[in-house]
């Protein structure tokens, strides 16, 4: 056979077998090959790996579609001079490997002290790693479910977070829940339990989440689920954004 035609079998080979690395990429790849003298192994090791490293992308950008992320906040982005976090506590959360064992991350501390950009950025590095993560925030989580249980399908649900490597819920303590929101998030956090982690985001101390839960049994039910083989990362009490505005404002 010619060269040309060797060509259009490949490609329509890689089109057939759902290789586009491959047939992306294989002219050039043969160009390199017979310029650098490469053996028949390295050029078949070349080109799949270009095929490997497609599909990392592509399964990246799918996660992260899924992750239903609001906005793209990265750790390497994280300001620990303005913040009470420690650069130990910082490359923890960035290597992402507590969610092997399953361990949960608690973040506490006051409005502005990144909270949310932290909980964003772990489960954007959660990604990279290939975890399949999901963003939500504590009310859009509660209505969720309250909206499934009304239309006979909560089962499904649960049994969707459930299977995630990781779930982030961000602004816990914002919104008093009622008994039965309590409940519904109640019982997403005991099918997750020892099985993946939670991610959770609050400004307020353990001691007053009754405040967020109308029944102080519930509370305390939640809290001890919460924090089972967790990591509690206090984040402080003075926002970093009012710190800024107000540098900003005196700077003019």
């Amino acid at each position: 056979m010619s060269d040309e035609s060797d060509a259009i079998m490949v490609a329509g080979a890689s089109r057939t077998l759902r290789l586009p690395g491959v047939g992306a990429n294989f002219a050039e790849l043969v160009m390199a090959a017979k310029r650098d003298n490469w053996s028949h192994l390295h050029f078949l090791a070349e080109l799949l790996g270009i095929e490997v490293d497609l599909r990392d992308v592509r399964r990246s950008q799918r996660l992260l579609r899924e992750a239903k992320i609001p906005r793209s906040k990265l750790l390497s982005g994280f300001d620990l001079d303005a913040s009470a976090l420690t650069r130990e506590t910082l490359d923890f959360l960035l290597r992402g490997d507590f969610a092997e064992s399953a361990t949960s991350i608690i973040l506490i501390g006051g409005p502005g002290t990144g909270k949310s950009h932290l909980l964003i950025g772990t489960l954007i590095s959660l990604v990279s790693l290939g975890k399949r993560v999901r963003y939500v925030n504590a009310a859009a989580l509660v209505n969720e479910l309250a909206e499934a249980e009304d239309e006979r399908r909560l089962s499904r649900v649960i049994e969707r977070y459930r299977r995630l490597d990781a779930l982030g819920i961000d602004e816990l303590g914002y919104l008093h829940l009622d008994r039965r929101g309590a409940e519904l998030l109640f019982q997403v956090i005991t099918e997750r339990e020892e099985a993946s982690s939670l991610l959770v985001a609050t400004n307020l101390p353990f001691g007053e989440w009754t405040g967020i839960f109308s029944d102080t049994r519930l509370a305390a039910a939640v809290v001890d689920r919460i924090t089972f083989n967790a990591k509690i990362i206090e984040t402080g009490s003075d926002s970093y954004r009012l710190r800024s505005a107000i540098a900003q404002k005196r700077s003019k």
